[in-house]
């Protein structure tokens, strides 16, 4: 029997039982390595469709496909160990009928081995998502500012910046609750929203441009990092690796081009005879 202490991955019932607790640490990942790195401190890594901006410098999230999520999906949970991989059901993927949604979300569940998926939408979705968790599918919600539905939106602007416009998004957040998801992202909206909706859902909330009153925050990882070029109010750049890997490749450049690079401590002599 071995003497190490198996490491447990977390789930999606854990993640629902962490309400009112400590805040839950989430993080994007869509690589092996940075899922590594990131999966020593969160609780969540989400394989976001930000990707789609992110690693192809797509525009918007629509574009992106459920091969791309898949692709991705594999990745992280190569790399992670310990956090609950969420993975994004992209656009086009589970809106058009329970069924689809189901079958989707079955392929990126058998296919990744994630433990749950998240897609957006509140009160148009609660039927979907409650079909989905009768089915053993874990859902996460995401309710407010909806990237997939920017071409109906117009942009990604913050949502119900003014007390009437909170309705809507309070009865989203509700619906997903009640539907059975297990916790639910609130991006970009008015503060006191994002701390009311937390205070009236049974599940944790996930804020991202919300409050800090949320259960746990979210972030895409580039953009905390500073590889972004252009980041929401809501990023704070915990760092700013952007110009420093800049510099690093033009320091290689300029040794490549004068070679100085690679160095006699880089290449492979001839081994000695007799050696």
């Amino acid at each position: 029997m071995s003497l190490q202490e198996e490491i447990k991955r977390r789930t999606a019932p854990d993640i629902r039982a962490r309400k009112g607790g400590e805040p839950i640490v989430c993080l994007t990942s869509y690589h092996a390595h940075t899922a590594r790195l990131v999966d020593k401190y969160c609780d969540v890594i989400l394989v976001g469709d930000s990707l789609g901006m992110v690693m192809h410098g797509l525009e918007t999230t629509v574009p992106v496909t459920l091969d791309m999520m898949i692709l991705q999906g594999h990745a992280v949970m190569r790399g992670s160990r310990r956090a609950l991989v969420v993975v994004d059901m992209p656009f086009g993927s589970y809106e058009a009928s329970k069924e689809q949604a189901f079958a989707s979300c079955a392929r990126v569940l058998k296919e990744t081995h994630c433990g749950a998926i998240k897609l957006e939408g509140g009160r148009r979705m609660a039927e979907t998502i409650a079909f989905l968790v009768e089915r053993g599918v874990p859902v996460m919600g995401h309710v407010g500012l909806t990237p997939q539905s920017i071409n109906t939106i117009g942009s990604f602007r913050a949502q119900a910046r003014e007390e009437a416009d909170w309705g809507p998004i309070e009865a989203d957040a509700r619906a997903v609750a009640d539907a059975g998801a297990f916790s639910v992202v609130i991006e970009a909206v008015a503060e006191p929203l994002g701390r009311r909706i937390t205070e009236q859902v049974a599940i944790p909330t996930i804020g991202i441009g919300a409050s800090a009153a949320c259960d746990g925050q979210i972030l895409v990882l580039e953009d905390m990092l500073g590889l972004s070029p252009r980041v929401p109010k809501f990023v704070k750049r915990y760092t700013t690796l952007g110009p420093s890997i800049e510099e690093a490749v033009k320091a290689y450049a300029t040794e490549v081009r004068t070679r100085a690079f690679p160095a006699p401590e880089h290449v492979y002599p001839m081994r000695k005879k007799g050696g």
